[in-house]
This record gives structure tokens, sequence and C-alpha cells, in this order.
């Protein structure tokens, strides 16, 4: 997923996104473990979607908190 698709969303549809993905990063690992898994680098992948969810979650939090004080 690209920063600017995670970006046109709203801080409850990055939420519920990123609770998503660590579901398939969960399933992703398993199937890992138990050799069942077709492509292992998609772990890699799902690792930095969560990474990027997060850091623009927090961005738009911290930019939210600084419009309402002013």
């Amino acid at each position: 997923m690209k920063a600017k698709e995670i970006r046109s969303m709203t801080v409850d549809e990055i939420g519920h996104k990123i609770i998503e993905s660590q579901d398939k990063l969960f399933k992703q690992k398993f199937q890992k473990a138990l050799g069942q898994s077709e492509n292992p680098y998609k772990i890699k992948n799902t690792k930095k979607d969560v990474a990027r969810m997060l850091t623009i979650l927090a961005e738009k939090r911290s930019n939210d908190g600084k419009e309402k004080k002013e």
C-alpha cells in the first residue's frame, strides 16, 4: 500500500486497516512456521505496510491536536 493511499484515508479507516494487516501478518508468520507459505517475502512487505500506516496515523493525530489548539 502506498503512502499516498494511506494519507487519503481517515484516522478510523487507517486504524481498521492496521488491524487487518496485523492479522494478515500473523497468518503469514504461522504459514511460514508450518512450511506452507508460498512466498515468505510477503511478510517483509506486510511489516512495512503496518509501519507505514502507524507512522501516518501518528502524523495525522499530531496534526489534529495542533489544529485544535490554534
